[in-house]
C-alpha cells in the first residue's frame, strides 16, 4: 500500500483540557476581546476572555449544581450563537461531554440521540426544541433537567450554581485529561440510524495544537476574526471554535444566514469557513446581479481573467497584458466582491463537499484564496489542507503534520493521526469496520495523492451523499419510505456535491394500471410522467419520507421516471438493491435537470 506521511510538529498532549485555554487567557490575557455578541440595532459588543472565562465556570458551576457528573453526557440542541459555545465549554470544564443536536433534526432523530447517547440533562434554544425534546423523556429515561436558552437558561444555570466553590470548580477542572471524552457527534449511516462519534480532548488538541502552527495566516494574524455561521453541531465549525479560543482569535456567531452579508460587513472577519454551496452562491449572485443591471459581460470578463490570473500562478505568474486586466477587473469588480464578505476577509476555509476547480481559481484570483481540506466527523475535522503558501487547486492538500494517508487496493483513502475517534458510542462492530487493527481508519471515499503529497477526492466508496452544503445524507432513509408507497417500484435519492437533495422516481408497472383506470388516465407513462394527479401522489410519498429526516436531508424535487429498473437493465442487482452507480451513469440527464435553473 502507498503511504504518505507529513512528519509531526508537536508531541501528543499528555495533560489538560480543551477548557485550560479559557483559563489561560483570562490569566494572561484579561483585557482582549475574545468574542462579540449582536446586540440590538445591529452593532457587536466584545466580551474579554476575562469575562468569558467568569460566564464559563458560572455555567459550570450551574451544572454542578444540577448533578452533572464527569463522563456524564449533556446534549446541546441549538442554532449556532454564543450561548452554544459558552454552554460547551462549561460542559468541558467539569469533564463531561457535550451531545450536539441539529436545530433542524427531525423528532426521531433528536429521540434516537438523547436514548443512545444517555444524556442527563439538556440544554435547548427555544420553546419549540423544548417540546421535541420533552416528548423523548418515555424513551429517555436518564434525561433529568431542561433548560432553554431563550428562557434565561445561562442565568437559571449561573443562579443554580451559586452555592458551589470556585475550588470545587478548580477540582472538577484540574481533573480532566487529554483521553477522556469530549463529545459524541451523531453522524449519518448507511442505515439511516444515527452513530455516536467518539471524540476526545486529544484528539481536539491534536488537531488544533498542529493546525494553528501550520495556519498562522489565520490564527496569529494581528487582530483575526471570524464570524461563524456554519452549524456549530457540525465539527468543521465545531474545531475553528476551539482554535479561536486557543489562540485568542475574536468570534461572531450568527445563524441567520438570509442576512449574512450585512453581518459580514459589520463584523468584518479577517477569514472566514464555509461550504462550497456558500461560495456557489456568492459567484451566482453576484453574476446574477450584474447581468440585470446590464454588466453583465463585465462580470463574465472580469471572472475569466480571475481564472486565468489564478491559473497563472501555479505557471510562474501571470504576463503584463494579464496584469493590466487583472488590476482594471479588481476596481470594478473584484473589490465589490470582497466588500461583500466584509472586506477584510484574506482567506476562506471550506470543506464539507469538494469545490470545484473553476471556483477555487476565481476566489484566488479575486484575492481571497480559499483554503480547501478534507476531513470527517470520525477526524475530528480536517486530515489534510491545502496551506496559504502551499496551495494545489484541485486537491484537498497534503496530509496535516503527524498524518499519514494511504490508499488501499480498491482505491479507498485510509488514514492515521492523532485525531482520529476513539471509536462509535456503544458500536464495537461499526468501530471494527471503521478502524482496521493496524490503526487504519477507512474513510469510505475513494483517492489518490501525488509524489507530494497532495491528496484528491475521485468518488466515493460507501453510500452517504455529501451536498455542495456539507450535509451528510443517508439516502436508504428516504428511499425505503418512499418505496412503501403502493405506486413507487424504484427510487434513487442524488444530490452528492449539489445544493440540495432531489430523488428519482420510478413506478410500479403492477400497480399503475388499476391506478390510471380510476382516475381516467391513460395507461402509459410517457404521459402519465406530467400528470398533475400522479405527482401529487408521489408527493405524498415524499413528503411522508421527508418526515424521518431534517429539513436540510429533506427531498426538495423529483422526477419521474418513464421506465422502472429491473436486474435484466443493470439497474438492479440479484439481490434487488439498487445498483447505483449503474443508474447514475444511464439517468445522468435525468438528474442534471433536477437542479437545472
Amino acid at each position: 500500500m502507498r503511504e504518505f506521511t507529513t512528519p509531526a510538529v508537536i508531541e501528543p498532549p499528555t495533560t489538560g483540557s480543551l477548557s485550560d485555554p479559557v483559563w489561560a487567557n483570562a490569566s494572561s490575557h484579561p483585557d482582549t476581546a475574545v468574542f462579540s455578541r449582536r446586540v440590538e440595532g445591529g452593532g457587536w459588543l466584545d466580551i474579554t476572555a476575562a469575562e468569558f472565562a467568569q460566564q464559563v465556570g458560572a455555567v459550570a458551576k450551574g451544572l454542578i449544581a444540577a448533578g452533572v457528573k464527569h463522563g456524564d453526557r449533556v446534549a446541546l440542541l441549538s442554532a449556532t450563537r454564543y450561548e452554544w459555545t459558552l454552554i460547551d465549554y462549561a460542559i468541558w470544564s467539569i469533564g463531561a461531554a457535550t451531545v450536539p443536536i441539529y436545530e433542524t433534526s427531525s423528532a426521531s432523530q433528536i429521540q434516537w440521540i438523547l436514548t443512545d447517547s444517555e444524556a442527563v440533562v439538556a440544554v435547548v434554544e427555544n420553546a419549540a426544541h423544548g417540546v421535541v425534546v420533552e416528548s423523548a423523556r418515555a424513551e429517555a429515561p436518564a434525561l433529568q433537567e431542561v433548560w432553554q436558552i431563550e428562557s434565561g437558561a445561562v442565568d437559571q444555570l449561573t443562579a443554580l450554581g451559586q452555592q458551589v466553590s470556585d475550588a470545587e470548580l478548580d477540582k472538577r477542572r484540574t481533573a480532566v485529561v487529554p483521553g477522556d471524552l469530549a463529545t459524541l457527534i451523531y453522524t449519518s449511516g448507511t442505515t439511516g440510524r444515527p452513530k455516536g462519534c467518539k471524540i476526545s480532548h486529544s484528539n481536539f488538541m491534536d488537531e488544533l495544537g498542529t493546525a494553528t502552527k501550520v495556519l498562522p495566516d489565520l490564527f496569529k494574524l494581528d487582530g483575526a476574526s471570524t464570524l461563524l455561521f456554519l452549524p456549530l453541531a457540525h465539527v468543521f465549525a465545531r474545531i475553528i471554535q476551539v482554535g479561536c479560543v486557543l489562540m485568542r482569535v475574536k468570534v461572531g456567531h450568527t445563524a441567520d444566514v438570509k442576512n449574512l452579508v450585512p453581518d459580514l460587513g459589520s463584523f468584518k472577519p479577517t477569514f472566514i469557513l464555509s461550504v462550497p454551496r456558500v461560495f456557489e452562491k456568492v459567484f451566482n449572485t453576484a453574476s446574477q446581479t450584474a447581468h440585470s443591471a446590464g454588466r453583465g459581460k463585465i462580470f463574465d470578463a472580469a471572472a475569466e481573467t480571475a481564472i486565468a490570473y489564478s491559473e497563472a500562478q501555479d505557471k510562474g505568474g501571470a504576463g503584463f497584458g494579464l496584469k493590466a486586466k487583472h488590476t482594471l477587473y479588481d476596481k470594478l469588480v473584484y473589490g465589490k466582491l470582497r466588500a461583500v464578505l466584509g472586506g477584510q476577509v484574506e482567506y476562506a476555509v471550506s470543506g464539507g463537499a469538494p469545490l470545484g476547480n473553476r471556483l477555487g481559481h476565481f476566489f484566488r484570483g479575486i484575492g481571497v484564496p480559499v483554503l480547501e481540506g478534507y476531513g470527517l466527523t470520525e477526524t475530528t475535522a480536517a486530515l489534510a489542507v491545502n496551506l496559504p503558501d502551499d496551495i494545489r487547486i484541485g486537491t484537498v492538500g497534503k496530509p496535516l503534520p503527524g498524518v499519514t494517508v494511504g490508499v488501499a487496493d480498491d482505491g479507498e483513502l485510509l488514514f492515521k493521526g492523532g485525531q482520529v475517534m476513539l471509536g462509535y458510542w456503544k458500536n464495537d462492530e461499526a468501530t471494527a469496520a471503521a478502524i482496521d487493527s493496524d490503526g487504519w481508519f477507512h474513510t469510505g471515499d475513494l483517492g489518490e495523492f501525488d509524489a507530494d503529497g497532495f491528496i484528491k477526492i475521485t468518488g466515493r466508496k460507501k453510500e452517504i451523499l455529501v451536498t455542495a452544503g456539507g450535509k451528510n445524507v443517508a439516502p436508504a432513509v428516504l428511499e425505503d419510505r418512499i418505496r412503501l408507497h403502493p405506486l413507487v417500484s424504484q427510487c434513487m435519492v442524488v444530490g452528492d456535491g449539489k445544493p440540495f437533495i432531489a430523488a428519482l422516481v420510478t413506478i410500479d408497472p403492477e400497480t399503475i394500471p388499476a391506478w390510471a383506470e380510476k382516475h381516467g388516465k391513460p395507461n402509459d407513462m410517457s404521459v402519465l410522467v406530467d400528470d398533475k394527479d400522479l405527482i401529487a401522489e408521489i408527493q405524498t410519498a415524499i413528503d411522508d419520507a421527508n418526515t424521518a429526516v431534517s429539513k436540510a436531508e429533506g427531498i426538495k424535487k423529483f422526477s419521474i421516471l418513464t421506465e422502472d429498473w429491473t436486474q435484466e437493465n443493470g439497474e438492479l442487482s440479484l439481490k434487488l438493491s439498487l445498483r447505483r452507480h449503474i443508474v447514475m451513469k444511464k439517468h445522468e440527464a435525468d438528474v442534471e435537470a433536477l437542479y437545472a435553473k
